[in-house]
This record gives structure tokens, sequence and C-alpha cells, in this order.
């Protein structure tokens, strides 16, 4: 999906998450209906996704940076063959809980009050 890209450049593994386009938008609005604390900027979803990850793929989050905006879900890694593969999950994750958003929709009903909102 258009909404969330890998790119490499030198030594480093870029995942960016376009929580703007129209479906991310829309879905983060609905996650807030269900939960105030979930207003769903890029440190929101940064919050979402190392609770969401840490328990159901901590591997992913091993070696991972975060750098959030506002307006955007952006995380780095070290180019490596094994990162690679970590940035891959995580782009699949991420497409399946947009295009499955009732996954996140129920995540956000039976466990917002574990996740540590922005």
């Amino acid at each position: 999906m258009d909404y969330v890209k890998i790119m490499k450049y030198g030594n480093i593994i870029n995942l960016t998450f376009n929580i703007e386009q129209d479906k991310p938008f829309d879905i983060g609005e609905k996650m807030n209906e269900i939960c105030a604390d979930a207003y769903m900027n890029g440190y929101n979803w940064e919050a979402f996704f190392n609770y969401y990850l840490g328990k159901n793929y901590p591997e992913i989050l091993e070696g991972i940076d975060f750098d959030p905006e506002a307006g955007m879900f952006t995380v780095y890694y070290d180019y490596t063959p094994e990162n690679e593969i970590k940035a891959e999950k995580f782009k699949a994750i991420i497409t399946d809980l947009i295009e499955n958003e009732e996954k996140l929709y129920k995540v956000i009903k039976e466990e917002a009050a574990n996740i540590e909102w922005d």
C-alpha cells in the first residue's frame, strides 16, 4: 500500500507510515473516538506500535529507532539483512492492521489503558 514505504540509503533502512493519507487518517479518527487518549499523531502511533509490537512481535523492536512527528510516523534500522527482514515484516503488520482495521479497534477497546500514550 502506498501509505507505508521502505527506503534504503547508505547504511540505513527507513520505514515511513504516512498517517495523513485518507485511510490511515480516518482510522486514526475512529481510534480517537474509541479512546480519547488515542489521538493518532506520529507520537501516539509510536506509543501504539511500542505496545503492540512488544506484545506480539518483540523481535521487530530490536535495533529500531523511532522518529515520529505530528503528521508522520518513521522508524530507522541500521542496514543489515536481518533488519531488512524486520522492516518488511513491520510494513506487512502496518498494512494488515490498516486493511483490517477492526484489529486496531479491538486493541484500543480492550487494551488502551496499557498503552503509554503521548
